[in-house]
């Protein structure tokens, strides 16, 4: 404290000079108590009341968009009881001691909400400085001195023991805490079984012992015995009757107990099973509601972890709710809501591993006599066919109209238990017929004429997609999938997969286990589409290195990355004796290893990589890590499925190959959780210099070096958290018009984020991360890392598919135009839009790279994305179209496909005589066409399909008609002609789908017109139509003749249809 009170003094002094200096210039009315001015402290003898300062407090670093420094932030990091209940006075300044207005400043001061200063209000060029905060409190009631101990209770073994404490409160006021306090003692030994032994054991629940672990017994708190080598411990004394309760803890481990069982007549057995911490993970996240003024609503809130968390916190509008006025665990009932009461909310769930912080709910409550629907559609216009536009006139649309999809408050008394889901929806009311007249028809349509308050449909996510071989395209036949940590199925022969997303769900996180054992377990984030259509995936599998044999008792060390143009980024070095067996007896023979490298200076391995590289960070909060490198070690006795454990290992790491500037401080291990597919820290570097300790020589490599234990967990990370985070925009569309009207939903966009070479944007030397979104109404935004005063510091490369065909983004060449870019000038220029095609015409046009460049606080043109700081999620999901984003449109289909077979950022070498031609995937994406009917089982928009007649499910328009554009009969896979599945037929004996005939040559007829329509979706369909084609459903106008399925028909009985959509559309 010595230091300290010099500071203090001159911190005083400086306060009174600010007030005299403040008190002579012109004098401010005064404002309310969210004050624009940096006050000075007032004097400690200018209180009416008793009162003192507190400590200083500093939860937030200046970034974004300021400095903060909430009162609800102070008693969450610091303690609730740090800061009294009701503040007088607030002091803020900064960490070199300076009052804000004397730094030039702008900030806000409020005793009860703390303080914050905000970037944006400062003068040009200036930003927040750190702040650090001080309360003033009122004095409370102080107890007195505690008294004596008092004696030990009981007359032998433990027992407790008492002392007391007073309140002097000349007020009368009541002193906080117990005027009690107990405390364990230990009289002597009580006569007990001097002969008698407790035998026991620590072991994990897969028998691995656990050694140094402390076991205690429930009558003698202290440590009594120490486990050895093979978790065995031993306790004289015990009696073997005694059925004593024994307790072991063990660091990185959950405590743990069991009851010990006589054994013999001198002799007791205990075994103690410890599970690992595991961080709390969300399993249930709290969903909006809509209430009306005085009804009830519950929210609810579950976390998983090891141990299971017990203790919940709920935030309104981030501010912390009292737990003693609501008396809130995992659910928070609100009675008798109120329109203040509205708002966001989230909750936190700890234990003792950490915390995780869920999803934001939204709670609505109407004021009396608000309406939850409004009754008046809202506009949506969809395009008619060509023949049905005026002559000489553009394209005619017609507005069809849509409820918005929002919930409605439930009746009186519902609400109240978590199982309630929104019963009652916005959604079509009424629907009217109307006839558009065509050249030589009429197209009968229904329109949304009312909207109202109906019954919801629960939404449906399907995920369905294939998984394949990353080096060779074949498929994964009959590999076991999970959804977190439980099965669920198995792939098909050929790879396919279709998985309903469970509700509520938040993150789907799938493994692929391949039962040959000769591919790396694939562990996905998939994307999906939480308003319930199809989402399809392809899912890549990196296939394990070859083994190599080694030898139990010798040190061996196995390179981590191998390129052509650059060396190792490091190494895995296994010390002599490291290995074992699960049940932690050592192995001395032979060892087959396979060590794989996901390697980020190989631009064509991101899509191997697994997870998303998200990781919970000390608030809770999901975060995203930049990686330099994945390893998968898979150690086994040759010819045996076991896995042997080994450790502790080293991990070293080439300094030279972390470039940025404070990565390589920065830099952890991380191994993968597969149930939750969350990466957790491992454990730091350390810099290893030259032998012998001196500095190393220029030539000579600084490695970093971590260690680790190789047990149940198999794959490891070498990442950085990275803290400078924004949101990228990106809208797909019908075609390159780019019509508002045209958004294309169930679009997977996905954002890989490149390190360019210095000074060369174009030029990436490696990928740190990757990111997948799947277009909703509004477009997606997909989280990126940048950059505010370097903006090629990261670059990004953005590709988009739909149901496995690749989307365009807008062109380039010459140079990017911002109406079809569709990024305002000149924040275009500053980002660098390139499209892949751009440098060389050979290239695949299928993406785009740009500048991840952070908007700049005060640019007009950087204010309206499409790239938007961290903390502007909402204002990323609802920007207008009229807003600054990206953009893809889906290619014609009657385009020629190209004929280039360059491969963009291909660094691989050339394949060796017998691994097959690394170019036959990519030729088989170039010249790939979808197959009608994709659309509806991969689920996204294009031409529809038409339910068939008598009753028979629907099919695909070019199935039905028997052409589509001369691309009737294509295999699914789009490899050009092969077998389709035949209605009706009966299942494949393997459960491979319907049997397959050969596709025939569809007799020579009128090309037919197929009406392009966003996705929509039939309000009741049949389950046999819901497992065929999810997506949209079309009934056969009633006076138009129904043709045979296969039969040539003429394209006015194609058009003529009316469309049964969800509710809340209408076509």
């Amino acid at each position: 404290m010595a230091p300290l009170l010099p500071l203090l003094c001159l911190g005083v002094a400086a306060a009174h000079l600010a007030s005299a200096r403040d008190a002579a210039s012109t004098q401010e009315p005064p404002g309310p108590a969210w004050g624009l001015q940096g006050q000075p402290s007032p004097t400690l003898e200018g209180w009416e009341e008793a009162s003192e300062w507190t400590s200083w407090f500093n939860v937030d670093h200046p970034g974004g968009d300021g400095d903060f420094e909430s009162l609800a932030a102070i008693r969450f990091y610091y303690g609730p009881t740090r800061v009294c209940p009701r503040p007088l006075a607030l002091e803020a300044r900064t960490t070199d001691w300076a009052l804000p207005s004397a730094v030039g400043e702008r900030v806000h001061l409020s005793p009860a909400r703390g303080f914050w200063c905000l970037n944006r209000e400062q003068p040009r060029g200036r930003r927040c400085s750190n702040y650090h905060v001080r309360f003033r409190c009122p004095l409370e009631a102080a107890w007195g001195a505690w008294g004596p101990w008092g004696p030990c209770s009981g007359s032998c073994g433990p027992g407790r023991r008492l002392r007391r404490r007073s309140c002097p409160s000349p007020a009368g006021g009541a002193c906080p805490g117990r005027p009690l306090e107990a405390q364990k003692c230990v009289r002597p030994q009580c006569p007990g079984c001097p002969d008698h032994t407790l035998l026991g054991s620590v072991l994990t629940p897969s028998s691995r012992p656990l050694p140094g672990a402390r076991v205690s017994l429930r009558d003698d708190p202290d440590v009594v015995a120490t486990t050895d080598a093979r978790g065995a411990f031993r306790v004289p004394g015990v009696c073997a009757s005694s059925r004593t309760n024994v307790s072991a803890q063990m660091d990185g481990f959950s405590a743990g107990a069991a009851q010990a069982q006589a054994n013999s007549s001198v002799s007791a057995v205990v075994t103690v099973i410890l599970h690992q911490l595991e961080k709390p993970y969300l399993v249930k996240h709290p969903e909006s509601r809509v209430r009306a003024a005085g009804q009830n609503v519950t929210l609810c809130c579950k976390a998983s972890g090891t141990p299971t968390p017990k203790k919940y916190s709920w935030f309104h509008n981030g501010t912390l709710l009292d737990r003693r006025q609501h008396r809130y665990g995992s659910h928070l009932e609100l009675r008798g809501l109120r329109p203040d009461q509205a708002g966001s909310y989230h909750c936190k769930a700890w234990n003792e591993a950490g915390a995780v912080r869920s999803g934001t709910a939204q709670l609505t409550v109407l004021a009396p006599g608000q309406p939850a629907c409004d009754p008046q559609p809202l506009e949506h216009l969809i395009r008619l066919p060509d023949d049905c536009a005026q002559p000489g006139g553009g394209p005619a649309y017609l507005n069809v109209g849509h409820c918005p999809d929002t919930p409605c408050p439930g009746t009186a008394g519902s609400g109240a238990r978590c199982g309630d889901s929104p019963a009652r929806c916005c959604s079509v009311q009424r629907l009217e017929k109307r006839e558009v007249r065509c050249s030589g028809s009429l197209l009968p349509v229904k329109v949304v004429a009312e909207c109202g308050c109906r019954k919801c449909l629960a939404p449906r996510g399907l995920v369905r997609g294939r998984v394949v071989a990353a080096d060779s395209g074949e498929p994964l036949h009959f590999a076991r999938i999970l959804v977190g940590p439980e099965p669920v199925g198995f792939t098909s022969y050929q790879g396919d997969f279709t998985i309903e997303v469970p509700p509520a769900s938040e993150r789907l996180v799938v493994t692929f286990v391949d039962p040959s054992g000769e591919f790396v377990d694939a562990v996905r984030v998939l994307p999906f589409d939480p308003r319930g259509a199809g989402v399809y995936h392809e899912v890549k599998a990196m296939r394990k290195r070859a083994p190599v044999i080694l030898e139990a008792g010798r040190s061996h060390r196995i390179p981590l990355g191998e390129l052509e143009a650059a060396g190792p980024l490091g190494e895995l070095v296994l010390p002599p004796g490291a290995f074992r067996r699960a049940d932690g007896s050592p192995y001395a023979g032979p060892v087959e290893a396979r060590v794989t490298f996901v390697d980020p200076r190989d631009l064509g391995s991101a899509d191997t990589a697994p997870s998303d590289l998200r990781f919970v960070d000390g608030d809770g909060e999901l975060a995203p890590l930049r990686t330099y490198g994945m390893f998968s070690v898979d150690l086994r006795a040759p010819g045996s499925a076991e896995q042997l454990h080994a450790g502790p290992v080293a991990v070293r790491v080439a300094a030279d190959q972390i470039r940025m500037a404070g990565h390589v401080e920065a830099l952890k291990l991380w191994s993968l959780n597969p149930g939750t597919g969350l990466w957790e820290e491992e454990g730091g570097f350390r810099r290893e210099g030259a032998p012998g300790g001196g500095r190393a020589r220029r030539e000579e490599r600084v490695f970093l070096v971590g260690n680790t234990e190789i047990r149940e967990r198999r794959l490891f990370n070498l990442d950085v958290p990275e803290r400078r985070r924004c949101f990228v925009k990106v809208r797909a569309y019908l075609s390159d018009k780019f019509a508002p009207n045209e958004q294309v939903e169930g679009v997977v966009v996905t954002l890989v984020n490149l390190e360019p070479a210095p000074g060369f944007s174009a030029n990436p030397r490696t990928w740190g991360r990757f990111d997948s979104a799947v277009t909703g109404p509004n477009g997606a935004c997909l989280p990126a890392f940048c950059d505010a005063e370097q903006p090629d510091a990261y670059t990004a490369l953005v590709t988009a598919t739909l149901g496995g065909e690749e989307l365009e983004p807008a062109p380039s060449r010459p140079q990017p135009d911002a109406g079809a870019v569709g990024v305002a000038q000149p924040y275009l220029d500053r980002l660098g839009y390139r499209r892949t095609d751009h440098d060389d015409p050979a290239f695949k046009r299928n993406g785009f790279r740009i500048n991840l460049a952070k908007p700049r606080p005060g640019e007009p043109s950087e204010a309206n994305g499409p790239v938007y700081p961290w903390r502007s999620l909402r204002e990323c999901q609802d920007a207008p179209t009229t807003a600054s984003h990206f953009r893809f449109a889906r290619v014609e289909t009657d385009r020629p496909a190209r004929p280039q077979l360059r491969r963009l950022h291909s660094h691989r070498p050339e394949p060796a005589a017998g691994q097959g031609d690394r170019h036959r995937p990519l030729l088989r994406r170039l010249l790939r066409r979808r197959l009608p009917g994709d659309e509806g089982r991969r689920g996204h928009g294009g031409h529809l399909p038409v339910s068939g007649a008598g009753g028979r499910p629907a099919q695909p328009l070019s199935e039905a008609a028997g052409v589509a554009g001369g691309r009737a009969g294509r295999h699914p896979a789009g490899d050009g002609p092969g077998p389709v599945a035949s209605p009706g037929a009966p299942p494949h004996p393997q459960g491979q789908g319907p049997a397959v005939t050969p596709a025939k040559s569809p007799p020579s007829r009128p090309p037919l017109r197929a009406l392009p329509l966003p996705r929509v979706q039939r309000a009741h369909p049949s389950p046999a139509q819901s497992a065929a084609h999810p997506e949209v459903w079309l009934q056969p106008h009633p006076d138009l003749p129904r043709p045979a399925l296969g039969a040539p028909a003429p394209a006015e009985v194609i058009l003529g249809l009316f469309i049964e959509t969800k509710p809340g559309w209408g076509v």
